[in-house]
């Protein structure tokens, strides 16, 4: 065979085999995502949302019960 003929017969199988390795891995990816977004959807959602406070320190929490305070302003 000749010597040219011969490497573009390797080129080829060469890019062959790439395009093969490529389209597995794409594929083994995809299985992936798939088997993860089942497991997302199979387990139970525990999440619990933790009670927000009004203000760190509940100053503000019973305002209606309080009288507000007369505060001094610059303009008065």
């Amino acid at each position: 065979m000749h010597p040219d003929m011969m490497r573009e017969v390797a080129r080829q199988r060469d890019a062959e085999r790439r395009d093969a390795a490529r389209n597995a891995s794409i594929a083994r990816a995809a299985r992936k995502a798939i088997r993860a977004q089942r497991a997302r959807a199979e387990a139970p959602d525990n999440f619990v949302a933790p009670a927000i406070p009004d203000y760190v320190d509940s100053t503000f929490h019973v305002a209606g019960e309080q009288v507000p305070v007369q505060r001094a302003g610059a303009g008065r």
